[in-house]
């Protein structure tokens, strides 16, 4: 038995979950901005005392990784580091757009083919986003990387596509592709990592605790006012 805790802080929503054997627990909360420097930490120490589980007595303690928010991920992957090496526990990365991917594969109404290629989309501002194309057992066959969505980017959707998130949006209303299929309400959910997050603890699948970075594909730029 295996009970891990998940932090997601790559996107717009704080939250955190406690997962036994991939299955969920518990979960809390909030879609309220800029909150996760304030309520990340709170969260933890509420589902913990909630659920009468220790922090020390956890299995391992998983981290979205991104990419997403630049701050947002520093935040979650340090307060996940500084718990994990005060307790002497593992900590595992789960692939933030894999767990949108594994969220998408949950939605019964949805029927996918056997050579659909899903599609998370994280917005990264203007007409970017963060993407990565999954199959449908959540094999990695398109490299996470920043897009910009044009007309030529849809032409190479030839099979068909899932996408979902806050960057998939952006093409909704602008473009039509016969391929192209939106899964709604799917978002960043600490919720979706604790399947991951307990095939990486059966593999031993863990990160160093000194020197494990979050997934930002950029760097971090501040607009300094005139």
């Amino acid at each position: 038995m295996a009970i891990i805790l998940s932090i997601e802080s790559s996107g717009t929503i704080c939250s955190a979950a406690l997962h036994q054997n991939g299955e969920l627990l518990a979960l809390i909360e909030s879609d309220e901005p800029n909150i996760h420097g304030q309520k990340l930490a709170v969260f933890i120490k509420e589902i913990t005392e909630l659920q009468q589980i220790p922090i020390n007595s956890l299995d391992a303690i998983a981290v979205s990784e991104g990419p997403g928010s630049y701050t947002g991920l520093r935040i979650g992957v340090s307060i996940a580091k500084g718990l994990c090496y005060a307790s002497q526990i593992p900590l595992i990365a789960v692939d933030t757009l894999q767990s949108m991917a594994y969220a998408m594969l949950q939605q019964k109404e949805f029927s996918f083919s056997d050579n659909a290629v899903l599609m998370p989309m994280i917005d990264a501002r203007r007409m970017e986003v963060y993407l990565a194309g999954y199959d449908l057992q959540l094999n990695k066959i398109l490299p996470t990387k920043p897009v910009i969505l044009e007309d030529n980017f849809y032409n190479t959707l030839n099979q068909p596509t899932f996408v979902c998130g806050n960057g998939a949006s952006k093409i909704e209303s602008l473009f039509f592709n016969n391929s192209l299929t939106f899964v709604p309400d799917i978002n960043f959910s600490a919720k979706h990592l604790g399947y991951l997050a307990f095939q990486k603890f059966e593999t031993n699948q863990f990160e160093n605790v000194a020197y494990f970075e979050p997934l930002y594909l950029k760097e971090f730029a501040m607009v300094m006012k005139p």
